[in-house]
């Protein structure tokens, strides 16, 4: 973690006594929800928008009004559908996986045309209304939302927008009900050249986030547009680092305005980013992988132990490797590791029988390579060698960081990200999906290994040494 990032968990810990406003009407989630604003899709139809967010890993959905619904409806746009047109769309959600958050951006004129609005998204099943409305109008729509137990997230639009500034959404949101905040839009604040980290800490300080049109753009100022999360200027991640600390709830929208005709790979790229910081910022605690009597440990007797000061290795009379008693499918594994000149072993991730480790994905352990970039210290074992070289060398100690999230495997070395494997590319038994098609040592596909099993620590006839070996469980 950077001196950054820790500059602002020690500032949001410390500043931020704070109460998020609760999501109106549904029951706090253990996890954050991500899913798309189908806006990202607007040159498809809603039906269509369903399909892309569920092909970008997401099972959560914000809905654009004017969106046409899908073919069977035929020319209707969402805010328009009949009675029985929203009971065919909602079986056509549930049967899909994918669940409604926010709806918006819409304003309504005057109470009628408000109310018509919340009993249309009171009987779709939203929890929160998207809207920039008259800050002379926010009295009577508070009193609609306290009827309905249904939120109101006033949006920013850029510059010159009302609420481009957030101090404006701050003093529209003074003396509300817990059910008036705002929807964040992290993207639009930079195209208005404002601080996101700063807007998401006043608004949050306050207790003022409802919601979040979460971005990452390549620049402040007009001209900007959509990057992959964690690739541009926005600060998505200090911003989870923040939204962490004081324990926000609500629901992040992808609202990917960019590459309009294919924008899935980007938004795909973005929730795995999304996926993999939140399971960093996870409060689940690390524990040991081992006792010091290695009572929860499987292995020959005698052949591994600790020392007095706490490194684990194979003993001189022992051999084998060692195994853990318990199974894990989603983790993150921190470990340090050394190894002599010549020296080999590795780490076995998801073992699926410890009887037989091609039933095991092996993050390779090595003083330098076997001469074969499938071998070097890093890889995945002949499947997948590191981006880079980052290993210490023979007698050093090195850090490894090993997260397992579904079918994504993430390794850092030493402070280096080396590995950023997807594990539903591997579709054929015995080769690796790069260009020259190479073979590998596994009979199952990559894609269909086993998604929980065994951790396990190889011992390859050479010395190996361990300490503080950590495992965090994410599911």
């Amino acid at each position: 973690m950077d001196r950054h990032t820790k500059m602002v968990i020690a500032l949001v810990m410390v500043g931020l006594c704070v109460g998020i406003a609760s999501v109106g009407g549904a029951q706090t989630k253990d996890t954050w929800r991500v899913g798309a604003q189908s806006y990202s899709f607007n040159r498809f139809t809603f039906e269509e928008a369903m399909a892309k967010t569920k092909a970008c890993g997401m099972k959560y959905i914000e809905v654009y009004p004017d969106q046409k619904v899908g073919k069977a409806f035929g020319d209707t746009v969402f805010k328009n559908m009949t009675p029985a047109q929203r009971q065919q769309l909602k079986q056509m959600l549930k049967d899909s996986g994918l669940t409604l958050t926010c709806y918006g951006v819409v304003t309504p004129k005057g109470e009628s045309p408000w109310r018509e609005v919340f009993e249309f998204v009171k009987d779709m099943g939203f929890e929160t209304i998207v809207s920039e409305p008259p800050e002379g109008d926010l009295p009577m729509i508070d009193k609609l939302c306290q009827e309905y137990q249904i939120g109101l997230a006033i949006h920013n639009h850029p510059k010159p927008s009302h609420y481009w500034d957030y101090e404006t959404v701050l003093k529209a949101c003074e003396g509300r009900s817990k059910w008036i905040g705002s929807c964040a839009d992290t993207g639009h604040w930079t195209r208005s050249d404002i601080d996101p980290l700063a807007a998401v800490l006043a608004l949050g300080k306050a207790g003022r986030i409802r919601s979040l049109h979460f971005k990452d753009l390549n620049q402040f100022g007009p001209g900007a547009h959509d990057v992959p999360w964690g690739t541009g200027v926005s600060k998505p991640r200090e911003i989870l680092v923040a939204l962490a600390a004081i324990g926000f709830e609500g629901p992040f929208s992808a609202e990917y305005e960019y590459h309009w005709d294919n924008s899935v790979p980007e938004i795909k790229q973005s929730a795995e980013w999304f996926k993999k910081t939140a399971a960093e910022l996870s409060p689940a605690r690390f524990q040991d992988v081992f006792q010091k009597d290695l009572s929860n440990a499987v292995s020959e007797a005698g052949a591994w132990a600790f020392d007095a000061e706490g490194v684990l290795a194979p003993t001189p009379t022992g051999h084998g490797d060692l195994w853990t008693k318990e199974r894990y499918g989603n983790f993150t594994l921190e470990l340090d590791f050394k190894v002599p000149e010549k020296g080999n072993s590795g780490v076995f991730i998801r073992t699926g029988d410890i009887r037989n480790i091609y039933s095991a994905i092996e993050v390779q352990i090595h003083a330098t390579t076997d001469g074969t970039k499938y071998g070097m210290c890093g890889a995945v074992y002949d499947c997948l060698p590191p981006s880079k070289e980052a290993n210490k060398g023979p007698g050093e100690w090195n850090h490894y960081v090993i997260t397992c999230l579904d079918n994504k495997i993430y390794i850092n070395l030493n402070g280096q990200d080396i590995i950023d494997m997807d594990l539903d590319r591997w579709t054929e038994a015995g080769k690796n999906p790069d260009p020259q098609g190479t073979r590998n040592k596994f009979k199952t596909a990559y894609k269909d290994m086993p998604r929980e099993g065994h951790l396990g620590f190889q011992y390859h006839g050479n010395p190996v040494w361990f300490r503080n070996l950590k495992v965090k469980s994410l599911d």
